[in-house]
């Protein structure tokens, strides 16, 4: 049996979908309102909360495979409850920040909790994805509304990963041999800019998506509002206001680990056009 967490989320949802299409064995998803929850035929609904370990419970009777996606607050008592529960291997998502900005919070939080899930006695796999594609709908009201998109670092230029390419290496490690005790990076096939995932965007809707670069200043006092003051600064830095060469690095991983090509942004853009029309 198989626990996917974040089950209705962007990675998850994806997920469930790749492990009932590739015959996996049982797939359970867990969300917080499984009468809410629309998974394919096959896949067992189950209520629980991340950020109740104690919930959990029912969830993990039987589940010898984990894909724990973190942030719900109580990450480390979910891995403890892993663990008494008998799961026998967990697939982290982490973040590549561990390795290129690991002064930030949420780096240093992520890195804890790698360590936390290899001392455990557990086998793990742990996937550091770089800035995920589907990052791109935070601008999908400007869009709707103006067609542009008004963002700093416009022509700064990350990997940006497919959430579907994320899933795709979690499913390969969750069902195949060899990645119990592998750390992955992992990023999309080419680095983007803001300007040419707007091109992309309009591409997808026929029509022009313009961009206006904003400094970083103004952007802050958008984002600030929504995720906090050190939050903005931190996304800020990864945007492109303290980029390194291991952030831009593209990694050859989800062809190496799927045997498929990493999927363009222009793919993502196609697949999610509705949410910018």
């Amino acid at each position: 049996m198989i626990l996917v967490t974040g089950a209705t989320g962007n990675i998850g949802s994806a997920l469930v979908r790749q492990l009932r299409t590739s015959g996996a064995p049982p797939v359970r998803g867990l969300t917080r309102d499984a009468a809410r929850a629309s998974f394919p035929d096959g896949v067992e609904a189950v209520e629980g909360d991340l950020a109740r370990p104690a919930s959990l419970k029912p969830a993990l009777d039987g589940v010898r495979s984990l894909f724990l996606v973190p942030g719900a607050g109580a990450d480390a008592d979910v891995v403890t409850a892993a663990r008494r529960a008998g799961v026998e291997h967990v697939v982290l998502v982490s973040s590549i920040t561990v390795r290129t900005h690991p002064h930030l919070p949420a780096a240093a939080e992520n890195l804890a909790l790698e360590r936390l899930l290899q001392d455990s006695g557990m086998s793990w796999t742990i996937l550091r994805p770089t800035q995920f594609a589907s990052n791109a709908l935070w601008w999908s009201a400007s869009v709707r509304e103006h067609r542009s998109i008004r963002v700093p670092y416009a022509d700064v230029g990350l990997p940006a990963v497919h959430p579907a390419d994320i899933a795709a290496v979690a499913r390969a490690a969750l069902t195949g041999p060899g990645h119990r005790g592998r750390t992955y990076a992992l990023t999309g096939p080419a680095r983007i800019t803001p300007r040419q995932q707007a091109r992309a965007i309009g591409a997808a809707l026929r029509q022009e998506v313009s961009v206006e670069e904003i400094g970083r200043e103004e952007a802050h006092r958008q984002m600030a509002p929504f995720m906090g003051e050190q939050t903005a600064h931190a996304v800020l830095d990864l945007m492109g206001g303290d980029v390194n060469d291991e952030l831009l690095e593209v990694h050859d991983t989800v062809p190496h680990v799927t045997g498929s090509p990493a999927r363009p942004f222009r793919q993502w853009a196609a697949e999610n056009v509705a949410a910018f029309r």
